[in-house]
C-alpha cells in the first residue's frame, strides 16, 4: 500500500513546485521566490510620523534634575491669617410689619479667625513673588518660608480678582528666583514640572505633560465679573497648597502659575490648570508700576461656539466658521471705528489664531489701552485684515492706578474711604462715581453717588467684594443708599442666562 501512494505524492509534489515557478516566471512580487526582495512595496510607515514619510524620532529620556533642583529654590510657601471679625446683614423678611414692631432688624454673626496655606514664586532677586489672587485675598497677615526653612514676613503689593494673580514684597536680597518663559511655546505633550507646597507638605515637585491648551473652567468667575481664562491644561499633580505655584519646563523656566484643579473630591483627580505665563507677567508688570492690572477691550461681544445652544450654533452658523463669533459691538468702541460688526468671526490676532473666547481673552490680556493690534475677521467667507485700538473699559486710553474707579457692567466704583465711612455713618460700602453703557444701565435706574453697602445681604466691603459678589450669576439684590436722602434703596440685577462675552 505504501508503494502505490509513493507516486501520487511525488507526482503531486512535483506539480506544485511547477506551478509555482511558472507562476513566479510571471508574476514578480511574489517575496519568497523572487530574487529581489526589496520589490516586495506593500505601504509601511511608523505609527508616529509627520507628512512627506519624515519619521519623528524620540527625545529619548528627559532630565528633570536640573530643572527641580533650580525651581525648588525659587518657590516659597506661603501662610495666611485672616483675623476674626463681626459681620451685620439684614434679614430677608426684614420691612415686614411685625419685625419692625418688635425688634427686627440686623443679625450679627462672629467669623473666627482662619489660616490658610498656598505657595508662590519668586520672580525678582530683590524679593517679589507671585502667587494667586484667591491664596492672599483678605488676608490680614502673610507670611512666606523658602526652602531652607527662612521664614519672614510679606506685604501684598498689588493683586487682581479678574486673573487671579497678585504680587508680594519681601525685604530680601540675592534671592534665587525663576525667570519667565515663553508660554506661547508650550506644546500639547510637552513635559511639565508642578512644583509647590501641597497638603501642607514640605516642596513637592510632580511631573506630567501638557493636555491642553486655551480652557476656561468658570473658576474666576466667581471673585470677579470680568474673568480671564485661558490655562495651560496638565496632567502633573496638584493638590490644595500647590496654588501660587510654579509651572516649569524642562530648562527651568515659569510657564504657568497653578491655580486650580478638576476634581470631584477637591483633591487631585487627574487635570489640573494653570495661568500661562505670558498673562502673569503682564498683570505682575501693571501691578507693580500701577497698583491695578491696565485691562484692554476691543469693544466687543463675543458668543463662544462652547457656549452656545445647537439652535443658536446652525442658525449663525458657528458649527460652520472658525473664530470667535462677534455678538455685538460697542458704540464708539476700537472694533466699530476699525470696521468690525455683528456677526463676523475673528479668527486672528497679530498673526496668532483664535479659535475660542478664552484664546481671545489671552492674546488681549497681553495688551494696554491704547496699544494697536492686528485682528483678522472672516465675513461673507472672505478674510479682511484691520487694525484696532484698545481702550479701558471706560473706552479711553487713560491709565487706571491704584485706587482708582473700577469698572464693572458699565458702571464704574470705588471704596470709600475710613473719613467717608465715618461722615456717612457706615462700617462698609463703595460708592457708584459713573455710569456707562452696561448690564447696571440696562437693567436698573441706579444713579451716580449711590453707595452700595450689601448684595443678597452680604455686606460689600471693597470693589473687590463688589467683584466677586456681582460675579455670582442668576438674580442679584443690590442695597445701599444716596447720601443726603433717608432709607434703602434696593435694585435688581440678572447677570445669568447671557451667552455673550464681553472683550
Amino acid at each position: 500500500m505504501k508503494f502505490k501512494l509513493f507516486p501520487v505524492i511525488l507526482t503531486a509534489a512535483l506539480t506544485s513546485v511547477m506551478t509555482l515557478f511558472i507562476a513566479a516566471h510571471y508574476q514578480k512580487n511574489i517575496p519568497f521566490l523572487t530574487a529581489n526582495a526589496h520589490q516586495f512595496n506593500i505601504p509601511v510607515n511608523y505609527a508616529s510620523y509627520t507628512e512627506g514619510n519624515s519619521v519623528i524620532k524620540s527625545g529619548g529620556p528627559v532630565d528633570f534634575e536640573p530643572a527641580a533642583a533650580s525651581s525648588v529654590k525659587a518657590v516659597v510657601h506661603i501662610k495666611t491669617t485672616i483675623k476674626g471679625r463681626v459681620i451685620s446683614e439684614q434679614p430677608q423678611n426684614y420691612g415686614d410689619l411685625f419685625d419692625q414692631m418688635f425688634g427686627g432688624g440686623q443679625q450679627q454673626y462672629y467669623i473666627p479667625p482662619q489660616i490658610g496655606s498656598g505657595s508662590g514664586v519668586v520672580i525678582s532677586p530683590d524679593g517679589y513673588i507671585v502667587t494667586n489672587y484667591h491664596v492672599v485675598n483678605d488676608a490680614n497677615q502673610v507670611t512666606v518660608t523658602f526652602d531652607d526653612r527662612y521664614t519672614t514676613q510679606a506685604k501684598v503689593v498689588g493683586k487682581d480678582p479678574a486673573t487671579d494673580i497678585a504680587v508680594l514684597k519681601v525685604n530680601e536680597t540675592n534671592l534665587p528666583y525663576m525667570e519667565f518663559g515663553n508660554s506661547d511655546n508650550v506644546k500639547l505633550g510637552q513635559w511639565v514640572l508642578a512644583v509647590g507646597y501641597p497638603l501642607t507638605l514640605d516642596a513637592t515637585v510632580t511631573a506630567g505633560i501638557v493636555s491642553a491648551k486655551g480652557r476656561s473652567i468658570g473658576i474666576n468667575r466667581s471673585q470677579s465679573a470680568s474673568a480671564i481664562e485661558s490655562f495651560i491644561q496638565t496632567d502633573a499633580a496638584v493638590n490644595p497648597g500647590n496654588s501660587g505655584g510654579a509651572l516649569v519646563n524642562t530648562q527651568g523656566q515659569l510657564i504657568g502659575i497653578n491655580s486650580a484643579i478638576a476634581s470631584p473630591t477637591g483633591s487631585y483627580a487627574g487635570y489640573s490648570y494653570a495661568i500661562p505665563s505670558n498673562i502673569v507677567r503682564k498683570a505682575v508688570n501693571d501691578l507693580m508700576k500701577y497698583g491695578s492690572v491696565q485691562r484692554a477691550y476691543m469693544g466687543i461681544e463675543y458668543l463662544d461656539i462652547r457656549n452656545a445652544t445647537p439652535e443658536q450654533s446652525s442658525a449663525l452658523g458657528l458649527d460652520k466658521n472658525d473664530g470667535v463669533y462677534v455678538a455685538n459691538t460697542v458704540a464708539n468702541g476700537g472694533a466699530a471705528k476699525a470696521g468690525i460688526k455683528k456677526g463676523d468671526f475673528i479668527t486672528q490676532i497679530n498673526g496668532e489664531s483664535i479659535h475660542s473666547g478664552p484664546e481671545l481673552l489671552e492674546q488681549v490680556a497681553r495688551y494696554q489701552p491704547g496699544d494697536n493690534i492686528s485682528v483678522s475677521y472672516s465675513r461673507d467667507n472672505k478674510i479682511y485684515q484691520t487694525n484696532i485700538q484698545l481702550t479701558n473699559s471706560s473706552g479711553t486710553t487713560a491709565i487706571v492706578r491704584n485706587g482708582g474707579a473700577t469698572t464693572i457692567y458699565g458702571a464704574q466704583f470705588r471704596t470709600l474711604s475710613d473719613d467717608e465711612k465715618k461722615k456717612l455713618g457706615v462700617d462698609n460700602g463703595v460708592m457708584v462715581t459713573a455710569i456707562g453703557n452696561g448690564l447696571i444701565s440696562k437693567q436698573t435706574n441706579m444713579h451716580k453717588g449711590f453707595v452700595i453697602t450689601n448684595i443678597n445681604d452680604e455686606p460689600v466691603n471693597s470693589v473687590d467684594d463688589l467683584q466677586q459678589s456681582l460675579a455670582g450669576s442668576g438674580n442679584l439684590q443690590i442695597a445701599g443708599f444716596y447720601p443726603g436722602n433717608n432709607g434703602m434703596y434696593y435694585y435688581g440685577l440678572n447677570n445669568g442666562g447671557t451667552a455673550t462675552s464681553e472683550q
